[in-house]
């Protein structure tokens, strides 16, 4: 009996080493995540500094001072009084973005970093404002945030700090000040819609005068075209005329030639041909002619036709007595 009791002691005793060697074991494995950094201290001093993956650290002599978070962070500040140039008091508050980019600075360099950056802050604002009037502080945030973040850059670099960038986040000025301001915005916004409003009003009255402008070109154009199509109309219809005219003078003379043809081809003697002629100027004398000239052969002829009416009423005149 006394026998089992001790083997169950001694078995008891090696599932316990065993159990304390698998903690101290396990203790010593460190995994170091991405974007993480490990400050390792051998009995206080400083040892090395973990970056990401696996490491073995010696049990009970090894130990992690410090985890360092090596990502981009970010402190806002709470607003800091500062006075200006011409001794105008305001409230600032900002926003600085940094990152640790040594580890063992950082762990060793100031006690409590955040608060250091903090003052360094509120310092070195004071010192940027008190140089500039209200005014340029207003109208300045890009210059103010570029000095300001070189002037942190360069006091937090023994630090293992390098900050990336400082923003004003709110410039806050006395209340007398911002009701100055909010007034001077209004007459500059009423300023403003005024221009825009008589700026509106000058180009509708050009684009109303354009407009006519543009309606009385077009009207003279029209009334040109319609002038230029009467006269063409006009000289088309004259034309028309004239030709209708001239083949109708044609057609006469044409008439007048074929029926002298037809007197000559059934034989017809001189005398009939010359009062066809005297036929032919008779009409040409009832027309719109003021002088017509006969010829010597149709003059014969009429002196003989004369003759014939002068017997012809003579003897009349002897048969009635």
């Amino acid at each position: 009996m006394d026998g089992v009791v001790s083997f169950l002691t001694g078995f008891m005793a090696i599932i316990f080493v065993l159990v304390v060697l698998l903690i101290v074991l396990s203790s010593c494995i460190k995994i170091v995540p991405q974007a993480q950094a490990l400050v390792v201290e051998r009995l206080g001093a400083y040892l090395d500094t973990w970056s990401v993956g696996v490491h073995f650290r010696m049990p009970f002599v090894d130990r992690v001072a410090k985890k360092v978070n090596l990502k981009e962070q970010v402190a806002d500040f709470p607003p800091q009084p500062v006075i200006t140039k011409d001794n105008v008091t305001m409230r600032i508050d900002t926003v600085v973005f940094f990152q640790i980019t040594d580890p063992k600075l950082f762990a060793y360099g100031v006690e409590n970093p955040i608060m250091a950056i903090e003052n360094l802050t509120a310092t070195t604002l004071r010192n940027i404002i008190g140089e500039m009037e209200l005014d340029q502080t207003l109208t300045s945030r890009e210059t103010i945030n570029a000095k300001m973040r070189a002037s942190l850059d360069v006091a937090t670099d023994p630090w293992g700090i390098k900050v990336n960038r400082v923003e004003l986040k709110n410039i806050i000025p006395p209340a007398a000040i911002q009701d100055a301001m909010e007034k001077q915005m209004k007459a500059e916004r009423e300023r403003r819609e005024a221009i825009l409003k008589a700026e509106g009003e000058k180009k509708s009255t050009i684009l109303v005068a354009e407009g006519k402008k543009e309606s009385a070109i077009l009207d003279a154009e029209a009334e040109k075209q319609a002038a230029i199509l009467r006269a063409e109309a006009e000289k088309e219809k004259k034309i028309k005329e004239a030709e209708g005219q001239a083949e109708a003078i044609l057609k006469v003379q044409k008439a007048q030639a074929d029926g002298i043809r037809f007197i000559k081809e059934a034989g017809a003697d001189q005398t009939v041909i010359q009062l066809k002629s005297l036929e032919a100027f008779a009409a040409a004398a009832d027309g719109r002619a003021t002088k017509i000239i006969i010829p010597s052969e149709i003059q014969g002829a009429v002196g003989l036709v004369k003759s014939l009416v002068e017997v012809a009423s003579e003897n009349k005149t002897g048969v009635n007595r």
